[in-house]
């Protein structure tokens, strides 16, 4: 869940690092750091706390062609400067960043280092240490951090500096992250391409168990046992610009706004000019072939996927199930004798998510990958994927990935749906075109969802949201939401469960947001939410158009299809939240404790 950097080349590194770890910083904010090797040797550099920090004690007189960098998100010992990467050996000869977790750190420091007195808590600072004693030993340091990957248990993307070479960085992957970016006279490392999108836009991939010999203008590759391997560099679609905040305050509050282009963007992805579904047909058929979908997933994409379940289900006919990744990875229902798993992942390098990827693969069984990013892990790993065509998510809290995540459930649906001859009593193409504009009416509405943020969380450490079928799943992602950006303690419920022990928590005052956009439950609801009105609740009704309203709903959304409606739900919860994190003075983009890609199990 860290950041890297790294840069060889012939301009000066220090301002390239601390911008890719800008970039970066959204994978981590715990601390950070930078390396730079001249003719002086090696200079660290690193802080607690965020970029602007660290930018602020590097010395602007030290300049560098080659450097590492790292924006930290702790998992061994504290976010603090000490713990802080890079780390260095003993000697100071070799300087590492890292991503991921060594899970034999300890026995490897009883094993080897006895007698190395350490300066941090970190499994980082074993490793560096190793490759310092196998150097110490007489091997060349590619050879020494063979040796020691070879010890290594667990996830690991590094980035090595040895002092005593400055026309080399040395680089290794497995499980976790990294790419090589390629340029005119030099070359770079990135956890992923946001990172250095400034500098090139050509990336090569590193599969697992790798290390990459890096030069100025040369990259080599090679498995754990030096036998080298070549592969061919993918360009990325998009530009600095897209990173970039432009006019928007925060990262979070752009790409709410940019729902309604992801929307378009997917209808030219994934339909023709007149009309038709474009899928790739092995999709399809992997989609038709299975007796049951099993949707594996984490955080927003669980709750994505529990729409794509409704969707699958109910237009394409096919049953489905949804599962938390890290629970499904050890706790493994039993199976059906065809299924297909669908991953969701906007990074494509949830951790959990590959694990299960992992095992299915092991006992021979389909699978599809729904991710953002394009050759990362699970996209790359995958029988089959589909792209969420959402462009780079910077925030934290994921937003227009989500709604991405529905559409292309949506296409998935209606194309296994026709593929079978299923009549459908919709046109996708025609309906999804109005879900745009209604997202977009909602949009234009930040000034109501402002008020309503004001009026109704403004004082509260908790809030409820209930809804029935589809609009409970919309609530679990409004719950999380705000949670997550705002701090305030909220849980989204089943509007039939509050009688089984929720509404116990009822008191006078309670925010309880609730959604009314299915007409089939419309009157089980509105019932619930007289309930908890019943018992002091503080009530906000968000409804749809055409489904039977009163003159007390206050959030009344435009009418769309009602497999869709989650797509124009999405907005006010999004909104609310957002205002809500800024009305308590919370970091919008970057909430305390979380990082954008769990890339540790």
């Amino acid at each position: 869940m860290c950041g890297i950097v790294g840069y060889i080349g012939n301009e000066d590194a220090r301002d390239i690092l601390l911008k890719g770890l800008s970039n970066l910083e959204y994978r981590g904010y715990d601390s950070a750091g930078i390396a730079l090797l001249n003719d002086d040797g090696v200079h660290v550099f690193k802080e607690k706390g965020r970029i602007a920090v660290l930018r602020k004690t590097v010395d602007p007189a030290v300049h560098a062609t080659l450097g590492i960098g790292h924006t930290r998100w702790a998992t061994h010992g504290q976010p603090n400067k000490r713990n802080a990467h890079p780390h260095q050996s003993a000697s100071g000869r070799f300087t590492l960043v890292h991503n991921g977790v060594i899970e034999n750190y300890a026995q490897l420091k009883a094993d080897y280092l006895n007698g190395v007195t350490l300066k941090s808590e970190t499994d980082t600072e074993v490793v560096v240490q190793l490759i310092e004693k196998f150097a110490d030993q007489g091997l060349g340091t590619e050879e020494a951090l063979r040796k020691t990957l070879k010890l290594l248990d667990g996830s690991y993307a590094f980035a090595l500096v040895d002092a005593k070479d400055d026309a080399t960085l040395y680089v290794a992957k497995n499980k976790s992250p990294l790419l090589i970016g390629l340029g005119e006279g030099f070359n770079v490392v990135a956890s992923d391409a946001t990172a250095m999108i400034q500098k090139t836009k050509r990336y090569v991939e590193l599969m697992d168990e790798e290390i990459v010999i890096l030069k100025r203008d040369s990259y080599t590759i090679k498995d754990l046992d030096g036998t080298v391997t070549t592969r061919k560099p993918y360009t990325v679609s998009f530009d600095a610009n897209d990173t970039e905040k432009g006019a928007y305050p925060h990262y979070m509050l752009k790409e709410i706004d940019e729902q309604p282009a992801v929307m378009r963007r997917l209808l030219q992805e994934y339909s023709s000019t007149d009309g038709k579904i474009t899928l790739d047909p092995t999709i399809t058929n992997a989609i038709n072939d299975a007796d049951r979908i099993y949707i594996i997933a984490c955080g927003t994409s669980y709750h994505a996927g529990l729409a794509g379940k409704h969707l699958l289900e109910t237009v394409a006919g096919i049953p489905t199930e949804v599962h938390i990744s890290s629970e499904f990875s050890y706790n493994m229902p039993l199976l059906s004798k065809k299924p297909l798993f669908i991953f969701i992942s906007q990074s494509g390098e949830t951790a959990d998510s590959r694990a299960v990827l992992v095992k299915v693969k092991k006992l021979g069984y389909p699978t599809l990958t729904m991710t953002n990013v394009e050759g990362s892990t699970l996209y790359r790993e995958a029988d089959h994927k589909m792209l969420l065509f959402a462009g780079p998510e910077i925030a934290v809290a994921s937003t227009k990935a989500y709604t991405a995540m529905i559409a292309v459930f949506a296409f998935m649906s209606v194309a296994a749906a026709q593929k079978k001859g299923t009549k459908l009593g919709f046109d996708l193409v025609h309906e999804l075109s109005l879900a745009a504009q209604g997202m977009e009416q909602m949009i234009d509405e930040k000034a109501q969802l402002k008020e309503v943020a004001r009026e109704y969380l403004s004082i509260t450490r908790n809030a409820f949201y209930i809804g029935r079928a589809l609009d409970y799943y919309v609530c679990m992602e409004a719950a999380l939401k705000l949670k997550e950006v705002s701090y305030i303690q909220a849980e989204g419920f089943a509007g039939g469960e509050l009688k089984h022990g929720t509404i116990a928590l009822i008191e006078e005052g309670t925010p309880v947001f609730a959604y009314a956009t299915q007409q089939k439950v419309n009157n089980s609801i509105r019932s619930n939410v007289e309930e908890v009105a019943a018992r002091g609740a503080h009530t906000c009704i968000i409804s749809m158009d055409g489904v039977t309203n009163q003159e007390d709903d206050r959030i009344v959304l435009p009418n769309v299809h009602p497999v869709l409606a989650p797509l124009v739900c999405a907005v006010p919860l999004q909104l609310i939240a957002y205002y809500a994190a800024l009305q308590n003075e919370c970091d919008v983009d970057k909430p305390r404790n979380l990082a954008k890609s769990v890339t540790v199990e």
